[in-house]
């Protein structure tokens, strides 16, 4: 009988979506040039006017590019790209073309964009010089919070390693002989107000004396420095509402200030260009003008044909989460894909019980006598437990309230 269920999976699931074309979310890992943004959505790289308006797509890969870094000529892009397999830092025209891979090192099994630990060989800036780009990487340390900082030329080459134990976030000085930075890599954990000897602050160090500074020296979170002529510009949730937002450090008064001020969202992954700061906000990208400190809203539109979020029949048979056969034995329970299935032994209908795209349903469990299933779902917005009856004649009841489990 086992056998017939698992042959059973090969059940089929109709996938929805909706096709209306407005103003883009998720929107991730900005950077601006004069007069043109570039960042992640999907996993690919687009670019848009500074300005907003419709943007177009600049990488089609299967795999994820992310953290393009305009050089200071605006002419080139250096990004993270999983172009051949491991996540490595590529090289590319600002406006689009063939992308050049400019290193090779060890796979890791942990390097993802939505790991804790992050993904790896992530570009982090480049040097004034426009010859060299900034990576972070744990080509010798699998611990995520001591990864080191490299720098690799754009006609490629071997890597060579900043004079530095540690390293993550970082900037250079306009002439390039001091480096701001963040010692411990910590932006892809969600430790909220957090206050511990993890929390990170910003060093100077200086390439000619040697010399480390601490600018920040503050018991909260202070990352992604960004140095402007005689400012550093960076992220922290020292505020009173906890939130990550924007502030700057002046190099001559030694003064700290704050410059933007969300309460709802973090202030995410801010990127300097000359003139500006791009940032992510609520899944939305944001341009905050250093001359006048003024920001607002970027509206971007993603208009294309969405191949991967089309209508059409998809099989589940190898995304099962759970399963278990009925309390009878003539029938058996599976989640997959976020929804809740019951599969006949032999003769009779798949039933889909939940059948809820944008919805996610788990960890589903047949009651002992055989009449219901239980489950969870976040369809109220927070995971609540759910029954519904074993056979589909009747709607989904909600069993727990507020978020209480």
């Amino acid at each position: 009988m086992n056998r017939l269920f698992i042959l059973s999976v090969s059940m089929v699931l109709i996938v929805n979506s909706a096709f209306a074309q407005s103003e883009a979310r998720l929107l991730r890992f900005p950077a601006i040039a004069e007069g043109q943004i570039v960042f992640t959505y999907a996993g690919d790289i687009y670019s848009v006017r500074s300005i907003g308006g419709v943007a177009r797509k600049l990488t089609n890969h299967e795999g994820f590019e992310m953290f393009a870094r305009f050089s200071p000529d605006g002419k080139h892009l250096a990004f993270t790209g999983q172009y051949d397999g491991n996540t490595e830092v590529y090289l590319m025209p600002a406006g689009g073309g063939v992308p050049q891979r400019l290193t090779y090192t060890a796979t890791l099994e942990r390097d993802d964009v939505s790991d804790r630990m992050g993904p790896n060989n992530i570009v982090m800036t480049w040097k004034k010089d426009g010859k060299h780009i900034i990576f972070r990487s744990r080509m010798r340390s699998f611990n995520s919070f001591n990864g080191q900082l490299y720098a690799v030329s754009k006609s490629s080459g071997l890597a060579d390693e900043l004079p530095l134990p540690r390293g993550g976030f970082c900037s250079f000085s306009p002439d390039d002989k001091k480096l701001a930075y963040n010692r411990i890599f910590r932006e892809f954990r969600t430790w909220k107000r957090y206050r511990g000897g993890m929390a990170d602050d910003i060093w100077i160090y200086d390439f000619e004396t040697k010399r480390i500074d601490n600018i920040t020296n503050n018991p909260a979170q202070d990352i992604i420095p960004m140095w402007k002529s005689d400012k550093i510009f960076f992220l922290s949730d020292r505020d009173e509402n906890k939130r990550m937002n924007l502030f700057v450090y002046d190099l001559n008064s030694k003064q700290t200030k704050k410059i933007t001020n969300f309460t709802d969202f973090d202030v995410k992954f801010p990127s300097l260009g000359k003139r500006a700061i791009v940032f992510e906000n609520g899944g939305y990208i944001y341009r905050f003008d250093i001359e006048s400190e003024k920001y607002e809203k970027v509206v971007i539109y993603i208009q294309e044909d969405f191949s991967g979020s089309r209508s059409g029949l998809v099989s589940v048979a190898d995304n099962v989460t759970n399963y278990e056969i009925g309390p009878d034995g003539k029938r058996a329970l599976f989640g997959a894909r976020g929804d809740v299935f019951t599969v006949p032994a032999k003769h009779g209908a798949i039933r889909n019980l939940t059948n809820s795209p944008g919805i996610h349903e788990r960890n589903s469990k047949w009651s002992t006598n055989g009449r219901w299933i239980a489950y969870i779902s976040d369809a109220s917005g927070e995971d609540e437990i759910y029954i519904v009856p074993q056979d589909g004649g009747a709607q989904a009841k909600q069993i727990t309230r507020n978020a209480e489990t």
